[in-house]
């Protein structure tokens, strides 16, 4: 296990990100580490279920006392670090998708969810991660059965300490979401059509729609309207 992470791993519980948000209103460091077997109410974006036989796949939370100014930062770090891990395990060579997923052969392999708390020692972040090893639902991709959850997160968190200070040039090289034609989601069920331009240094989407508009996109959901 990689040093100076502090890992737990229980057989059930109903959310890893709920239960690590709690322990950090209590005290507990940074660092920690809760991965679980099986959740019976893990959540994903705009509240969504995410659910996986128990033992298949890798349920973890990460809590971090070193927030940066910019909280999307914090799930950009995970989501990269993921990437790592599937590369150096499996072979695997997986994209993200903004703002949150990884994309194996562009069906979804991973989720990536940041929570903010804060507590007498000061503020923290709690960022979740859901990852597709020995079980995927219908439509999604799975790293397959020559890994572990275990190995994954041993390869995720060693490869997170091996970040650089500046992500974003990284970032943006891993991210296939742009130049991507795309329909964004936004909140109150509207929706945007265009093409993703960049992402700027607060994590906003920029996309510039169908009549030529720029938009800079804070918080919604995005579907690649052509393969990856």
């Amino acid at each position: 296990m990689s040093a100076g992470w502090h890992v737990t791993w229980v057989d059930e519980t109903g959310s890893t990100n709920a239960d690590l948000l709690a322990a950090g209103s209590s005290g507990a460091p940074g660092r920690t580490v809760l991965a679980a077997r099986h959740q019976t109410a893990g959540r994903g974006r705009l509240d969504r279920r995410w659910e996986a036989p128990a033992g298949a796949n890798l349920l973890v939370s990460i809590l971090l006392r070193d927030v940066p100014p910019h909280l999307h930062e914090v799930t950009q770090r995970v989501a990269l670090a993921a990437l790592a891990a599937c590369r150096d395990l499996v072979g695997a060579h997986a994209a993200l998708k903004w703002p949150n997923d990884l994309l194996l052969d562009g069906e979804k392999l991973a989720g990536v969810l940041a929570q903010a708390g804060a507590s007498a020692t000061g503020p923290f972040v709690v960022v979740g991660i859901g990852l597709n090893v020995g079980w995927a639902p219908p439509g999604a991709a799975r790293l397959g059965d020559g890994t572990t959850p275990a190995a994954v997160l041993d390869a995720l968190l060693a490869a997170f300490d091996q970040l650089p200070a500046d992500i974003a040039p990284l970032y943006r090289q891993h991210l296939a979401t742009i130049g991507q034609a795309v329909r964004v989601q936004l909140p109150g069920e509207q929706f945007l059509s265009g093409r993703a331009l960049d992402v700027e240094p607060d994590g906003r989407l920029v996309v510039l729609d169908d009549c030529a508009i720029t938009h800079r996109i804070d918080t919604g959901d995005v579907v690649h309207l052509r393969p990856v």
